[in-house]
């Protein structure tokens, strides 16, 4: 008996790519730091927040790559000349991954409070009904 992959299957036309996006999604591998939530905004947004105590705006990079949005942090160990009784605050650099849909944008970003947001927007194709003629062969 063959088994059937999810993107080869006959009433899955055009879907290839959806188990490549499956596999890359579970390599991104993420440790659960930094800890962060997902929300929907409205029907046809969203906001990511991700807890980033202690890292400045000039800590942190946000980029598109390759249909993923990319948040990277990392801070300057400025404990040079500093004695530390109990060291319980890193100064910890993260990578977090998020895979993005087709017609999802990424919109602004902010930073509050030690939490980071970013907004992302999906656009709603226009529905249309489209008529194919028959010809006759």
């Amino acid at each position: 008996m063959t088994k059937l992959a999810l993107g080869t299957h006959p009433f899955l036309l055009g879907f290839e790519q959806l188990e490549r996006l499956v596999e890359r999604t579970a390599k991104t591998g993420n440790d659960g730091y930094p800890p962060y939530n997902i929300e929907q905004t409205s029907e046809n947004s969203y906001r990511i927040t991700l807890a980033v105590a202690g890292f400045a705006e000039s800590d942190l990079a946000i980029t598109v790559e390759d249909s993923s949005l990319v948040i990277r942090g990392r801070q300057n160990d400025d404990a040079e000349g500093r004695v530390y009784l109990h060291r319980g605050i890193a100064a910890r650099q993260f990578q977090r991954s998020f895979v993005l849909a087709d017609g999802v944008d990424v919109g602004e970003a902010t930073i509050e409070n030690g939490l980071l947001h970013v907004d992302l927007t999906r656009a709603v194709p226009d529905r249309v009904v489209q008529t194919i003629n028959i010809r006759k062969g």
